[in-house]
């Protein structure tokens, strides 16, 4: 989904840091599949995609040195900066609140939590509350991130940030074309996708290989599909597992009937199909005989 017919674009302002020196108090990992964002306004850009509509919770992914975290203390908002690093998190208890006292004075809700948020119960920060998400994403866990998102829908209206260029727009693409997959479909049932920005290399530190995008994702108002859920993620996922291959082939793992696999449906290979067509076909199965 294109960024053309959306809303008009925020007038929000931010005290922008562009007069500062550059610093590197946190050394970027390779691991870790680090790469921090240094360009100021590029990090106010990104602070500025959630919109923040129905709820102020906000979980930050990946602060690494705080160059985003700041322009989102600039909002009124609960943060809470998640990070694995351990030299990301000695920072930003100490001298991230040093450098900038002012963000942080009165009674600004900000905690920084050590953990890795694939395996982190996101229930022990905000209980039941309805909480975005955002963040410079690690590039090597970007899908997984995506995936875990997709476990705590009920709970996220809104979800955005930075990825592999070509993540962000498998994520955002639509039917009929060859990066349209399993995260396509799975992300677009639940919420609107749309592809923001591009940003390029060279304002990372390190720079990383490939260019990166930005996107939104919001929560549809009736998140709920009309299908079997479990069998919705099944279905989509073992279609796509041989995309080459036409439904009657790819799904055969199903023991489908003879009578249903007449359906015109099955002579269609999955990037064909549209969210609401993966929907009826989940049903279909659902409600086969033998």
């Amino acid at each position: 989904m294109s960024a053309k017919g959306q809303k008009k674009k925020s007038s929000r302002k931010f005290k922008t840091y562009k007069d500062q020196e550059p610093q590197s108090p946190v050394k970027a990992k390779k691991y870790l599949g680090q790469h921090f964002l240094k360009d100021e306004e590029i990090a106010g850009k990104i602070a500025n995609t959630l919109e923040l509509n129905g709820y102020r919770n906000v979980l930050e992914i990946g602060p690494g040195t705080g160059v985003m975290t700041k322009y989102l203390l600039q909002r009124d908002i609960a943060l809470v900066a998640m990070d694995i690093d351990e030299e990301s998190i000695v920072y930003l208890n100490h001298s991230f609140p040093l450098e900038h006292s002012k963000l942080l004075s009165g009674d600004k809700n900000f905690k920084v939590v050590q953990a890795d948020f694939l395996n982190y119960d996101l229930a022990q920060l905000f209980g039941d509350e309805p909480f975005g998400i955002t963040g410079n994403f690690p590039y090597n866990i970007s899908t997984q991130i995506v995936f875990k998102l997709l476990e705590w829908r009920d709970q996220v209206p809104e979800f955005s940030g930075m990825f592999q260029k070509e993540v962000a727009q498998r994520i955002c693409e639509k039917e009929g074309s060859k990066t349209y997959g399993i995260l396509s479909v799975l992300v677009q049932a639940f919420y609107d996708a749309t592809y923001l920005f591009t940003v390029h290399p060279e304002v990372f530190d390190p720079p990383p290989k490939v260019q990166s995008g930005v996107l939104r994702l919001v929560r549809k108002e009736d998140p709920s599909l009309d299908c079997d859920v479990k069998l919705f993620f099944r279905v989509v996922k073992t279609a796509f597992n041989q995309r080459r291959k036409t439904l009657r082939n790819s799904l055969k793992v199903f023991e489908l009937s003879d009578n249903l696999k007449e359906d015109a449906i099955f002579d269609r290979r999955p990037e064909q199909l549209s969210v609401a067509e993966f929907i009826a076909l989940t049903n279909k199965i659902a409600h086969d005989t033998l």
